[in-house]
């Protein structure tokens, strides 16, 4: 995308100076959702190079202290831009720093979580003092995070704003539209925080609020008319997903058979992908596609290779050279016809958070994983790259394929790792163990569907992890694999928080997948806490993290691991709210609390259990069907069409004794 086109050139923009906040793609996204649109950029960002002139600029949070003589500062350029600046949090003490390096002190108390905020409209100055807060009502709760604080009002500021840990939690300059908040007003938990951004955003910069799908579809497709050319040819890799699907549908809107879509078979798709999304693609959406089998030869390459970011190259090379074989096949088959002509172009599906994911504020960063979609391209493949998506979130990417006719279910389908199940396989990837995953991926999707929750998840999938378990199966002991079950909820796909199945739907879905995927003999579900949804390629199996589906493991026991994992400085999980297996988050956090600081990640997760639990102690009527499941614990076995195996009757066994204990104890 040239300069000349970029968005910002076409809207007016807003400029989000990140300082490493874990809500900074927050900020970003509340704008948009005001139909402004937004730019995230690291703070170090030299104005001198800045090839836009934003609106505005909001500095965000940040996890560093300003007085610290590696923290990180914004250019002070910024600030002879002339054009009204927020800071928040970080970026308040960052605006404090810049005017009197002895503004910012650390607080003698920090304030995490909710906070109630007193307004101070300030009389006799110019009415922009007052703007910020503008029908926003007096006494609102505020979202803190904040260790440091300011020990004195910069100079020409005014106090706009305090709570009772922080005399200085809004200031505004007496004549600039510059303003600071110590609080979020981008996350959820801050009551009128859209609003205040949407003061700051319209009523003080100015800003036009026409930044909609309608608008960046039209100008998108004349962008990409006029690029490409009257004759130009572009080539572009679908996967079925929603991503690549938009992509191809607003490049064949815009030079029809032009667009050649290749659909590569790397034999790591999802059951029956390659068919569908070729029926899909050419029947319903009109798409020029080319199907290639390059199965075998993915398989061969990732023998014996077990490192997922190893995974994650071998696939991109194989990727890359089936690509150009490709793209020189469909020329030649061209030729002569009224598509005739080099392919100098590649369709890209890039999205914003992948964009956001590889910026380093700070210098190289240490690799999370290698992006497919971001980078640039290898010299040799000799195309242009064009990524029509590349300043978008996911759900404005779902706006826009609505708006260009895609089928609903295409338009919410949950993405799909470019690597494909490869990176679902947390070891070796041979033909065998990439069919163990797939059938059991198919079946959690099926369930989930069957369900009527696959619209409140925004990513599932099931994992095939580098464990054995024994068990029973039949008449005999086995020692088979395991599959580890995550879903995830998200609206931006930068932060997600994982989906709190009830203890039925697992168990179901774990029967299901034991009695009909060979190889398998246990499921466990693997709940993430608030971060990127991806599998990684490390598992906590055996911690609290990870539990088998009805397990009825004892809770206290969870609680103290969970306690001495925090004690010694090693990460830590969150158990799913399972109605048979609960972990008391209260009872841990109070134990960290008198050894670690509790992080705002773990208050809202903390929260949002206590609600579940509430939920979850509310009586429920019992269907039918499980009351005579609780009967018959084999009844699942025989639904399937199998018989019940020697371990469902022995544990139908041990259950009824263990029921009769309790109920002679007085417990049951």
């Amino acid at each position: 995308m040239t300069e000349s086109e970029s968005p910002h050139t076409l809207f007016d923009t807003l400029l989000v100076l990140d300082f490493g906040s874990q809500y900074s793609h927050l900020i970003t996204r509340r704008l948009r959702d005001l139909k402004i649109y937004s730019e995230l950029l690291p703070c170090t960002q030299l104005i001198s190079t800045l090839k836009f002139r934003p609106k505005g600029v909001i500095l965000s949070g940040g996890p560093y202290s300003v007085y610290d003589s590696d923290a990180p500062h914004v250019d002070p350029a910024v600030f002879d831009l002339q054009v009204p600046i927020l800071g928040i949090c970080y970026g308040l003490q960052e605006i404090a720093w810049q005017h009197n390096q002895q503004n910012v002190l650390a607080g003698e108390k920090r304030e995490y979580g909710h906070a109630r905020l007193t307004l101070e409209h300030v009389e006799g100055k110019a009415s922009l003092v007052n703007d910020l807060f503008r029908d926003v009502a007096d006494g609102v709760d505020v979202w803190m995070s904040h260790g440091d604080k300011l020990s004195q009002l910069p100079e020409s500021f005014s106090v706009i704003a305090k709570t009772s840990n922080a005399p200085f939690a809004g200031i505004a300059h007496n004549s600039k539209p510059h303003y600071g908040i110590q609080f979020h007003p981008e996350v959820s938990h801050t009551s009128h925080g859209t609003k205040m951004l949407e003061n700051f955003a319209v009523r003080v910069c100015q800003a036009h609020q026409h930044w909609t799908m309608d608008e960046f579809a039209d100008t998108e497709i004349s962008r990409i008319r006029a690029l490409v050319g009257e004759t130009g040819q572009v080539i572009g890799a679908v996967s079925g997903g929603v991503d690549s699907t938009v992509a191809a549908k607003l490049m064949h809107e815009a030079i029809g058979n032009r667009f050649h879509a290749v659909l590569v078979n790397n034999g790591l798709l999802r059951l029956n992908e390659a068919e569908t999304v070729h029926k899909t693609l050419t029947e319903h959406l009109g798409i020029n596609l080319t199907v290639i089998d390059a199965s075998e030869r993915f398989l061969t390459d990732l023998k014996g290779v077990c490192e997922p970011e190893q995974k994650r190259k071998i696939i991109g090379r194989d990727f890359i050279q089936v690509f150009q074989e490709t793209a020189q096949t469909i020329a030649k088959e061209a030729a002569g016809s009224p598509n005739a002509g080099d392919i100098n172009w590649l369709l890209q599906g890039t999205l914003y958070p992948d964009v956001i994911e590889s910026i380093a504020f700070r210098g190289p960063s240490q690799t999370i994983k290698t992006h497919h979609n971001v980078g640039g391209l290898p010299a040799a493949m000799h195309l242009k790259l064009i990524e029509p998506l590349r300043e978008l979130f996911k759900d404005e990417v779902r706006i826009l394929g609505t708006k260009l006719g895609i089928p609903e279910d295409l338009v919410w389908r949950h993405p799909f790792p470019g690597p494909g199940i490869a990176i679902r396989i947390l070891g070796e990837v041979t033909a065998a163990q990439v069919e163990i995953a797939r059938q059991a991926d198919h079946i959690f999707i099926e369930e989930i569907v069957a369900g009527g929750l696959y619209r409140d998840i925004s990513q599932a999938f099931a994992a095939l992890l580098p464990v054995k378990a024994v068990g029973v199966m039949g008449d005999k002991r086995v020692h088979e694999q395991v599959i580890a079950l995550r879903a995830v909820e998200t609206t931006d796909f930068m932060t997600a928080d994982w989906y709190p199945f009830d203890g039925r739907f697992l168990k179901k879905v774990s029967s299901r997948i034991v009695n009909e995927v060979n190889g398998v003999c246990r499921v466990v579900n693997n709940p993430k806490p608030i971060q990127n949804p991806r599998m990684s390629g490390t598992s906590n199996v055996g911690g609290a993290g990870v539990y088998e589906a009805g397990d009825q493991r004892n809770v206290k026991d969870s609680e103290v691991n969970q306690a001495e994992r925090y004690k010694e400085g090693q990460p830590n999980s969150h158990k799913a709210d399972d109605s048979s297996t609960r972990v008391d988050l209260t009872h841990i956090l109070t134990f960290k609390a008198d050894h670690l600081p509790i992080t705002e990640d773990e208050r809202s997760i903390a929260n949002k259990l206590e609600r579940e639990s509430k939920r979850q102690d509310e009586p429920k009527p019992v269907s039918k069907e499980a009351k005579e499941s609780q009967a018959d614990p084999t009844l699942p076995a025989k639904k399937h069409g199998n018989e019940p195996s020697k371990g469902a009757k022995i544990d139908a066994e041990i259950q009824q004794e263990e029921d009769e204990m309790l109920r002679k104890k007085g417990i049951k």
